[in-house]
Protein backbone atom coordinates (compact mmCIF):
# COMPACT_ATOMS: atom_id res chain seq x y z
CA UNK A 1 0.00 0.00 0.00
CA UNK A 2 1.23 3.52 -0.79
CA UNK A 3 2.17 5.90 1.95
CA UNK A 4 -0.34 8.71 2.40
CA UNK A 5 1.06 11.87 3.89
CA UNK A 6 -0.79 13.57 6.73
CA UNK A 7 0.61 16.94 5.75
CA UNK A 8 -1.51 19.47 3.95
CA UNK A 9 -0.21 20.83 0.71
CA UNK A 10 1.40 24.23 1.02
CA UNK A 11 -1.06 27.10 0.57
CA UNK A 12 0.23 30.18 -1.11
CA UNK A 13 -0.17 32.99 1.41
CA UNK A 14 -1.31 36.46 0.44
CA UNK A 15 0.88 39.35 1.32
CA UNK A 16 -0.22 41.37 4.39
CA UNK A 17 -0.73 44.43 2.17
CA UNK A 18 -3.07 42.52 -0.13
CA UNK A 19 -5.08 41.20 2.83
CA UNK A 20 -5.48 44.75 4.19
CA UNK A 21 -6.56 46.07 0.77
CA UNK A 22 -9.09 43.26 0.28
CA UNK A 23 -10.51 43.90 3.75
CA UNK A 24 -10.82 47.64 3.04
CA UNK A 25 -12.54 47.04 -0.31
CA UNK A 26 -15.03 44.64 1.29
CA UNK A 27 -15.69 47.11 4.13
CA UNK A 28 -16.31 49.92 1.63
CA UNK A 29 -18.70 47.78 -0.39
CA UNK A 30 -20.52 46.75 2.78
CA UNK A 31 -20.75 50.38 3.98
CA UNK A 32 -22.02 51.52 0.57
CA UNK A 33 -24.74 48.86 0.54
CA UNK A 34 -25.84 49.71 4.08
CA UNK A 35 -25.95 53.45 3.32
CA UNK A 36 -27.81 52.91 0.05
CA UNK A 37 -30.42 50.43 1.23
CA UNK A 38 -30.61 50.32 5.04
CA UNK A 39 -29.66 53.42 7.06
CA UNK A 40 -28.17 56.85 6.50
CA UNK A 41 -27.33 59.86 8.63
CA UNK A 42 -29.19 63.08 7.77
CA UNK A 43 -28.35 66.57 9.05
CA UNK A 44 -31.32 68.77 9.96
CA UNK A 45 -31.20 72.12 8.21
CA UNK A 46 -33.35 75.00 9.43
CA UNK A 47 -35.91 75.49 12.16
CA UNK A 48 -39.07 73.93 10.69
CA UNK A 49 -38.95 70.99 13.14
CA UNK A 50 -38.10 73.02 16.30
CA UNK A 51 -38.78 71.95 19.24
CA UNK A 52 -38.56 68.33 18.12
CA UNK A 53 -35.34 68.65 16.09
CA UNK A 54 -32.96 71.57 15.85
CA UNK A 55 -30.76 72.98 13.10
CA UNK A 56 -27.57 70.94 12.54
CA UNK A 57 -28.68 67.98 14.62
CA UNK A 58 -28.14 64.63 12.96
CA UNK A 59 -30.71 61.86 12.74
CA UNK A 60 -30.47 58.24 11.74
CA UNK A 61 -32.81 57.48 8.83
CA UNK A 62 -34.15 53.96 8.24
CA UNK A 63 -34.33 53.60 4.44
CA UNK A 64 -35.42 49.97 4.57
CA UNK A 65 -38.72 50.22 6.45
CA UNK A 66 -40.83 51.84 3.71
CA UNK A 67 -39.44 49.60 0.98
CA UNK A 68 -40.16 46.32 2.72
CA UNK A 69 -42.04 46.59 6.02
CA UNK A 70 -44.82 49.20 5.82
CA UNK A 71 -46.13 52.45 4.34
CA UNK A 72 -45.61 55.82 6.08
CA UNK A 73 -48.07 56.49 8.91
CA UNK A 74 -49.33 59.68 10.53
CA UNK A 75 -46.84 60.73 13.19
CA UNK A 76 -43.77 59.43 11.31
CA UNK A 77 -40.93 61.90 10.84
CA UNK A 78 -39.63 61.39 7.32
CA UNK A 79 -36.79 62.59 5.14
CA UNK A 80 -37.83 63.20 1.54
CA UNK A 81 -36.80 64.87 -1.69
CA UNK A 82 -38.23 68.40 -1.80
CA UNK A 83 -40.86 68.27 -4.58
CA UNK A 84 -39.79 71.63 -6.08
CA UNK A 85 -36.05 70.81 -6.03
CA UNK A 86 -35.54 67.02 -5.82
CA UNK A 87 -31.79 67.43 -5.20
CA UNK A 88 -32.63 68.91 -1.75
CA UNK A 89 -33.81 66.86 1.22
CA UNK A 90 -36.43 68.01 3.74
CA UNK A 91 -37.53 66.53 7.06
CA UNK A 92 -41.14 66.82 8.27
CA UNK A 93 -43.88 64.94 10.13
CA UNK A 94 -46.53 62.94 8.26
CA UNK A 95 -50.00 64.04 9.35
CA UNK A 96 -52.13 62.34 6.69
CA UNK A 97 -51.87 59.60 4.09
CA UNK A 98 -53.63 58.85 0.80
CA UNK A 99 -57.40 59.25 1.04
CA UNK A 100 -57.33 61.28 4.27
CA UNK A 101 -58.89 64.75 4.40
CA UNK A 102 -56.64 67.37 6.04
CA UNK A 103 -57.85 70.69 7.40
CA UNK A 104 -56.47 73.36 9.72
CA UNK A 105 -58.84 75.58 11.71
CA UNK A 106 -57.36 78.22 13.97
CA UNK A 107 -54.02 76.44 13.75
CA UNK A 108 -55.43 73.09 14.92
CA UNK A 109 -54.95 70.16 12.52
CA UNK A 110 -57.89 67.88 11.73
CA UNK A 111 -57.62 64.64 9.79
CA UNK A 112 -60.89 63.12 8.60
CA UNK A 113 -62.72 65.53 10.91
CA UNK A 114 -60.88 64.48 14.08
CA UNK A 115 -58.14 66.47 15.86
CA UNK A 116 -54.68 65.22 14.96
CA UNK A 117 -52.89 63.84 18.07
CA UNK A 118 -50.01 66.30 18.30
CA UNK A 119 -46.80 65.51 20.14
CA UNK A 120 -45.94 67.95 22.97
CA UNK A 121 -43.05 69.51 21.04
CA UNK A 122 -45.24 70.87 18.21
CA UNK A 123 -45.51 74.66 17.97
CA UNK A 124 -48.95 75.47 16.57
CA UNK A 125 -49.62 78.42 14.32
CA UNK A 126 -52.68 80.48 13.62
CA UNK A 127 -54.56 80.17 10.39
CA UNK A 128 -56.78 77.95 8.35
CA UNK A 129 -56.10 75.53 5.52
CA UNK A 130 -58.15 73.14 3.43
CA UNK A 131 -59.98 70.90 3.55
CA UNK A 132 -57.83 68.91 1.13
CA UNK A 133 -57.91 65.20 0.26
CA UNK A 134 -54.49 63.55 0.03
CA UNK A 135 -54.14 61.94 -3.41
CA UNK A 136 -53.10 58.29 -3.93
CA UNK A 137 -49.45 57.35 -3.38
CA UNK A 138 -48.77 60.54 -1.39
CA UNK A 139 -48.50 61.87 2.15
CA UNK A 140 -49.28 65.27 3.65
CA UNK A 141 -46.46 66.63 5.83
CA UNK A 142 -46.11 69.52 8.27
CA UNK A 143 -43.13 70.86 10.16
CA UNK A 144 -43.43 70.78 13.95
CA UNK A 145 -42.71 74.52 14.04
CA UNK A 146 -45.88 75.28 12.08
CA UNK A 147 -45.47 79.06 11.80
CA UNK A 148 -41.96 78.66 10.35
CA UNK A 149 -42.28 75.66 8.05
CA UNK A 150 -42.44 75.27 4.30
CA UNK A 151 -44.50 72.11 4.07
CA UNK A 152 -47.42 70.51 2.20
CA UNK A 153 -49.50 73.65 2.73
CA UNK A 154 -47.09 75.36 0.30
CA UNK A 155 -45.59 72.69 -2.01
CA UNK A 156 -48.36 70.09 -1.95
CA UNK A 157 -48.27 66.45 -0.99
CA UNK A 158 -45.09 64.37 -1.08
CA UNK A 159 -45.16 61.42 -3.50
CA UNK A 160 -44.20 58.13 -1.82
CA UNK A 161 -41.45 57.79 -4.45
CA UNK A 162 -39.76 60.93 -2.99
CA UNK A 163 -39.49 59.52 0.54
CA UNK A 164 -35.94 58.56 1.52
CA UNK A 165 -36.81 57.03 4.89
CA UNK A 166 -38.06 57.20 8.46
CA UNK A 167 -36.09 59.26 10.99
CA UNK A 168 -35.70 56.91 13.96
CA UNK A 169 -33.14 58.50 16.28
CA UNK A 170 -31.26 61.70 17.02
CA UNK A 171 -27.56 60.80 17.08
CA UNK A 172 -25.88 64.23 17.28
CA UNK A 173 -25.07 66.08 19.45
CA UNK A 174 -23.98 63.24 21.70
CA UNK A 175 -25.63 64.86 24.72
CA UNK A 176 -29.00 64.65 22.96
CA UNK A 177 -28.96 61.06 21.64
CA UNK A 178 -32.50 59.71 21.77
CA UNK A 179 -35.08 57.71 19.86
CA UNK A 180 -37.65 59.80 18.04
CA UNK A 181 -41.23 59.28 19.17
CA UNK A 182 -42.97 56.47 17.28
CA UNK A 183 -46.15 57.27 15.36
CA UNK A 184 -49.59 56.94 16.87
CA UNK A 185 -50.79 53.32 16.86
CA UNK A 186 -53.27 52.10 14.27
CA UNK A 187 -56.77 53.27 15.03
CA UNK A 188 -55.22 56.54 16.10
CA UNK A 189 -58.45 58.50 16.22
Amino acid sequence: MADVSDERPAVKRKSPLREVLETLVLALIFAFLIRTFVVEVYQVSGSSMTNTLYDRERVLVNKFVYKVVREPQPGDIIVFKYPRQPERDFIKRVVAVAGDTVEMRGGEVYVNGAPFPEVPTVRLSAGDYGPRVVPPDSVFVLGDNRSNSEDSRYFGEVPLSHIRGLAVARIWPLTEISALAPPAPEGRW
